[in-house]
């Protein structure tokens, strides 16, 4: 397997005030056999610390922050965009969140076009789960699928529980819009979208992982191709500091966070295990990594290109 890391600039543009640099989109390349995977940037959160940190411990965790570097202020983790490239399979894992959710995100088109493609190339995309930053991109400007030409697949326990008319009341007013925003777009996507379950194989060489916890269908993917392979984990790893350091503390971004927690364990445990590469839709430098023992917890190291 041969990683490599790749920086695309677009071209400049003139403007009134001058020259202009567009932004740039990092992508981090993986060759795995015959396919190549690309990850690409759709932006980044800007989010309360309470978000995350909320149900930590207090009493312990400013000294793993400060022990981790994590910065004082918002966080603003990176979100990135799984691309699968396999003979005539060009397959995205995510689609970003598109224009109506925070201004710093909904770049994947940009970034798309930055690595010479186009929403009609995507011939699948396939959702970890429903949260606004991985599937409200999957609508253009007028409402319409904007991967027109796709093949769409959600986890079947994902689909149900954001479809549910129930989900909008019982999520907790915080999180009403996230609800509300999933129903419209998959009502949209009604008829088109095909399920799967953990343990499934959704592509060749694709097989579905049920890492619930964070949503109540969450799901990551191990991409095999011969002896090597890579896990997309979605956000089931949800950062590169205390989902680590302290993988069996409550995280407030997590729907059910017992249950995330026990996921997150084991499945830290697992990659640290099988040495097997992974990409997380919140790690930094093109999310890119391994996982590595650190006494009794872990640490994330990023591929360094």
């Amino acid at each position: 397997m041969t990683l490599t890391r790749r920086r695309f600039l677009t071209t400049a543009s003139l403007t009134l005030a001058g020259l202009a640099a567009r932004p740039v989109w990092a992508a981090t390349e993986i060759a795995l056999g015959d396919a190549k995977i690309t990850t690409l940037s759709d932006g980044h959160l800007s989010l309360p610390r309470e978000f995350i940190f909320g149900p930590m411990p207090q009493d312990e965790l400013q000294s793993v922050l400060d022990e981790l570097n994590v910065p004082e202020g918002a966080l603003t983790p990176p979100c990135n965009v799984t691309l699968l490239q396999d003979g005539d399979r060009t397959v995205l894992f995510d689609v970003g969140s598109g224009q109506f959710f925070m201004p710093s995100a909904g770049e994947l088109v940009d970034a798309l076009d930055a690595v010479g493609l186009a929403p009609g190339d995507v011939t699948d995309v396939v959702f970890t789960h429903g949260h606004p930053d991985h599937l409200w991109g999957v609508l253009d400007d007028f409402d319409e699928p904007l991967f027109a030409n796709a093949r769409h697949m959600m986890g079947r326990d994902e689909w149900d529980y954001w479809w549910n008319p129930e989900t909008v009341d019982t999520i907790g007013e915080a999180r009403a819009s996230m609800a509300s925003g999933a129903k419209r777009r998959m009502e949209i996507l009604e008829g088109s979208v095909d399920f799967f379950g953990g343990g499934d194989e959704i592509l060749p060489g694709v097989a579905a992982v049920a890492t619930y916890g964070h949503t109540q269908g969450h799901m990551s993917f191990e991409i095999r191709r011969g002896n090597g392979s890579v896990m997309v984990v979605g956000d089931a790893i949800g950062n590169h500091h205390v989902a680590f350091a302290r993988p069996g503390w409550p995280s407030g971004s997590d729907h059910e966070p017992e249950k995330a927690a026990a996921t997150r364990v084991a499945l830290l445990d697992r990659l640290a295990a099988e040495q097997m590469p992974l990409i997380g839709f919140h790690l930094p430098e093109g999310g890119l990594g391994r996982v590595e023992r650190k006494g009794d917890a872990y640490r994330y190291v990023a591929d360094p290109g």
